[in-house]
């Protein structure tokens, strides 16, 4: 898969704000999870913040995996 811009400035900026909203939800999960001792709940949170950070690097590329494989995306 080449990594050609393939969304325009509104998907971007919606990319960009839904991955940084993810990143944030993560890193919460990851300090409750920390506090309370719950282990299994730190891997969800570790998983929030990897797929906001993937949101982030779409939104920053102009690149939409999803996209890129021939999936049609409403934005």
């Amino acid at each position: 898969m080449k990594l050609t811009c393939n969304i325009d400035k509104r998907g971007r900026r919606t990319r960009l704000v839904g991955g940084i909203l993810v990143d944030l939800c993560g890193a919460i999960v990851i300090v409750i999870a920390l506090r309370a001792g719950w282990w299994e709940m730190l891997t969800g949170g570790i998983f929030l913040c990897v797929a906001g950070s993937f949101m982030i690097f779409e939104g920053a590329r102009g690149w939409c995996a999803l996209r890129a494989m021939g999936i049609r995306t409403p934005m």
